[in-house]
């Protein structure tokens, strides 16, 4: 058996056999990766999110080569919202339908800890029914060193106060040879999944992510999948709960530092690790297609490379963007179903969990008039 049937069999790929796809025609890996995923989630269906993104700062003390969003204290357009900002940002929100917010920002360390359980318990108390996925496991190291406390503890508190989940962001590539390159400061592998595995031995939320093109090599590509799919085996036997999806980006450069130093990652490369991981991330179920760095259409053409889910409308993206990424920093609902559509599939609301919670109305096409 090779290692495409083994794959499309359900059964464990090795190590080696994970650096082998890299090696093999990207047509061949696409449909034994869209055939898993035919099987492993609703074959008709394709799922999105209504959220915005919030950065509660832009003030950040770790300096990463690829980031173009920081600002040190003293530059005049630094920032930290107030809370009353982020509500309001969070009304935005919730007129157009959406019950979530991925809230970020950097490592500010002007902000005490309990600015974070206040901020937390303010917008619980003005919006019991938003659901706030916050903090990145690098803030949450940055938090660690300015309290002198364990991020477990630091996360019991943050969860008590309304926090409801930890996306994964700063994984990037989890090799440490890869991340002294480009981002000497930046938080270490170990550190990454330690302070993942605090969030869900407390039932946070997180997601398993990635990001292409700092100049990695297929092999460590392949260790970063294998490093998420060993921690997603160690949540689901001991939480019972792990990653509830994977999604994968390439890394934008042009605002950046490491601009003509970091090889990035063409719309090929991208499909190519996202059908890869579908078929070596076999404990992970739902992956999600990325429009905001290459765009509509290659996010249609990934949801037949292995993703299952069109992402979210954002509303607000500010990190990415400030790198120099896609035209577009966020998505109406309107526009994703239509692309959903248009790529042959059925549209569906989702939660953070992929449970479907609403059948939008689809618009009919509309028909051309006969020539006179």
């Amino acid at each position: 058996m090779d290692v495409l049937e083994k794959a499309v069999s359900g059964a464990r790929l090795e190590p080696r056999e994970v650096e082998a796809l890299y090696q093999l025609p990207l047509s061949e890996v696409a449909a034994a990766a869209h055939e898993v995923r035919l099987r492993k989630s609703n074959p008709e269906v394709v799922t999105y999110l209504i959220d915005r993104n919030i950065n509660y700062t832009n003030i950040c003390t770790v300096a990463c080569s690829f980031c173009a969003f920081y600002r040190t204290r003293r530059q005049q357009d630094a920032y930290t919202l107030s809370y009353e900002e982020i509500s309001q940002k969070i009304e935005e929100l919730k007129a157009v339908g959406g019950r979530r917010i991925l809230m970020q920002g950097g490592v500010n360390p002007e902000l005490p800890f309990e600015w974070y359980l206040e901020m937390l318990r303010y917008l619980k108390r003005e919006h019991p029914d938003v659901r706030i996925d916050a903090f990145s496991p690098e803030e949450i190291l940055g938090l660690e060193k300015l309290t002198g406390r364990p991020a477990l503890e630091l996360l019991a508190e943050l969860k008590e106060a309304g926090l409801d989940g930890m996306p994964g962001a700063g994984a990037e590539i989890l090799v440490d040879e890869v991340r002294t390159k480009v981002a000497p400061a930046r938080i270490r592998t170990q550190d990454w999944f330690r302070i993942i595995d605090a969030a869900q031995s407390l039932g946070l939320y997180t997601l398993a992510t990635m990001v292409i093109g700092l100049g990695e090599t297929p092999a460590q590509r392949a260790e970063h999948l294998l490093k998420l799919r060993a921690q997603q085996d160690k949540a689901l036997e001991q939480y019972g709960q792990g990653f509830a999806a994977f999604a994968v980006w390439t890394l934008q450069t042009e605002h950046t530092r490491l601009k003509g130093k970091a090889p990035g990652a063409t719309a090929h490369e991208y499909l190519q690790q996202l059908a890869i991981a579908r078929l070596t991330l076999d404990n992970i179920p739902n992956l999600q297609a990325s429009w905001p760095t290459l765009g509509f259409k290659v996010a249609q053409a990934a949801l037949y490379y292995g993703a299952n889910d069109f992402g979210s409308t954002m509303l607000e993206e500010n990190v990415v963007s400030a790198a120099g990424g896609h035209t577009r920093t966020h998505a109406t609902e309107r526009q994703i179903i239509r692309h959903i559509v248009d790529a042959g599939f059925k549209p569906a609301e989702r939660d953070v969990y992929y449970n479907i919670i609403r059948w939008p109305e689809v618009e009919p096409e509309p028909t051309e008039l006969p020539m006179a």
